[in-house]
């Protein structure tokens, strides 16, 4: 027999807690609930309410920075709106009339890029469809995806005045964007340069930063001899300063070679070598003293020796001859002068203590070309690569030459170069070498760095009263003739791509499509207002006509 050991004098504790008394229901019921909110704050017009209520308050905006109309919502378009959400609320809050302005950017690869993996599924080709046609059905994907957007922006319990957002591709949106451009045109600040990019042969479009990923990449190495013209060392004149890289391709385009005055440098030369080799008994090359070994040993010499130090100031003064250089068939293409620079992106880390550099394909050889472009003839910019990855097509030994294919492989660029540098001489090894390498995140095919021809406004360098660097108006050059500020005549032709040139201000000969540009959209900006129509379905009901080249 067991005793009874409860104790009926403790109280039951949840009748001591004090709660409040409500009608909730004890299970939320989320999923069923939720919609049912969202649907009473439509119907109630939630936001337009409070902008009646906030009348006369200081008005607090926040424009929204558009995502793509191109896909389903992922968490990234969740941090982003709700995080914005918080914001509007709190300062509707704090005694602001806190507007959202949604939007949405309807441009540019991310939808074109949606576009061209449906005709890849269907065997079509991007290049074989129309213009507009491929513009059109941009404008609807695009289209479809706000319209589904929208609604799961509004899942998510954002408040703001989702009827009417703002579209990149609404008539109205287009108009603003080219009135405002026009007015670079017309001050005189908007000028053809050019400069290397990330570009995709795949997609055949530049990349931003975020659309670069790295994964390991296999590439061709080669050590090349650039021979010494002139320098102030009488016995360095004939002896090669020597270059690695890994990226032959590049090699035609060369316009200079990069040193570091911090790094020390040295004369070697060779003491036993096989004789079928590149870098023979007897041969002296210009190289760091820090990497000579390692040079050697990828070269399979035997035995060398350093024979003096050169100091900064001798290589300065050198001047090199390219590698191409005299070789029947060149057609004078590469008989030029290749000057020393001073640079400190340049390391004794790996390669040779030099850098070969080729402004049109290279962030730190394009820095180096705008800070001695003024005092070297031959340091120009090259436009050798096409947007398709293959040479120019009258590129000697070169043309047609492709570095990656449409499908992203390699193609026999590399290949030709290195055979053709092997038949003049100039190399003392090649190789092969895995590191990481940039790719495209869509298409995961390996990209180039490539000059290409651009726009660009210089809001450091302003003009005044409309003239050009070369002192001539703007407005004498557009022939203005009406008082509206639009071009009165249009151009006769676009200038040609920059090969040689330095940046040029548009006001010496604007492009035709450029210098119409207001008479293009305005028209186009009338007939879309249509009133009663809020601007998302104006630009839904209208075909996309136009848009300025991005």
């Amino acid at each position: 027999m067991t005793a009874d050991t409860t104790d009926t004098s403790l109280p039951d504790y949840k009748d001591t807690l004090f709660l409040p008394e409500t009608d909730f229901p004890m299970r939320a019921g989320l999923p069923k609930r939720e919609p049912e909110w969202l649907e009473r704050w439509e119907e109630m017009r939630l936001y337009h309410r409070l902008r009646e209520t906030a009348a006369g308050r200081p008005p607090f905006v926040l424009h929204d920075g558009p995502p793509y109309a191109n896909g389903h919502l992922h968490i990234g378009h969740a941090l982003n709106k709700i995080l914005k959400d918080f914001v509007v609320r709190s300062h509707q809050m704090l005694g602001f009339d806190s507007r959202y302005v949604p939007g949405w950017d309807c441009h540019g690869l991310p939808i074109e890029w949606k576009i061209e993996e449906q005709y890849r599924a269907r065997g079509k080709n991007k290049d074989e469809v129309p213009v507009n046609e491929l513009r059109a059905e941009c404008r609807r994907f695009a289209e479809g995806w706000v319209d589904i957007q929208r609604d799961e922006f509004k899942r998510l319990g954002v408040t703001g005045d989702w009827d009417d957002p703002y579209l990149t591709m609404s008539f109205d949106a287009e108009a603003v964007i080219a009135e405002e451009f026009m007015k670079f045109v017309m001050n005189g600040s908007l000028y053809q340069g050019s400069k290397p990019v990330m570009w995709s042969v795949v997609e055949k479009t530049a990349l931003a930063e975020a659309e670069v990923e790295y994964h390991d990449h296999q590439s061709h190495t080669i050590w090349v001899k650039f021979p010494v013209t002139s320098a102030a060392s009488d016995d360095l004149v004939g002896l090669p300063v020597v270059i690695w890289t890994t990226t032959p391709w590049t090699i035609p385009q060369n316009r200079a070679i990069a040193f570091n005055p911090a790094i020390s440098y040295g004369l070697y030369r060779v003491s036993a070598a096989p004789e079928e080799n590149w870098a023979r008994a007897g041969d002296t090359y210009l190289l760091a003293d820090r990497l000579a070994e390692e040079v050697f040993r990828q070269a399979r010499v035997e035995g060398f020796e350093k024979l003096r130090a050169v100091t900064a100031d001798e290589l300065a003064a050198i001047t090199c001859a390219h590698p191409l250089r005299g070789l029947d068939g060149a057609a004078g293409e590469w008989d030029l002068d290749v000057p020393m620079l001073a640079g400190d992106h340049v390391t004794d880390d790996a390669g040779t203590g030099f850098v070969h550099t080729a402004p049109s394909h290279g962030a730190d050889d394009y820095e180096v070309f705008l800070r001695y472009r003024g005092q070297f003839p031959d340091l120009k910019m090259t436009h050798n690569v096409l947007e398709d990855g293959s040479f120019r097509p009258d590129l000697p030994f070169f043309g047609g030459a492709v570095i990656f294919t449409d499908k992203g492989k390699e193609g026999d660029a590399n290949k030709r170069v290195i055979d053709k540098l092997a038949e003049a001489g100039a190399l003392i090894a090649r190789g092969r070498v895995k590191h990481s390498y940039p790719h495209s995140w869509r298409s995961k095919a390996p990209l180039i760095f490539r000059n290409t021809a651009q726009w660009f406004v210089a809001i450091d360098k302003p003009l005044d009263d409309g003239k050009s660097e070369h002192g001539e108006t703007i407005r004498a050059r557009a022939r203005l003739d009406r008082p509206s500020g639009e071009l009165g005549a249009p151009h006769r032709a676009q200038p040609a791509l920059l090969h040689d040139r330095e940046p040029t201000r548009l006001g010496a000969e604007p492009p035709a499509r450029l210098g119409r540009a207001a008479d293009l959209f305005r028209p186009s900006r009338r007939q879309a207002r249509r009133p009663g129509l809020p601007a998302a379905r104006r630009a839904r009901e209208r075909p996309h006509q136009r848009r300025l080249p991005r």
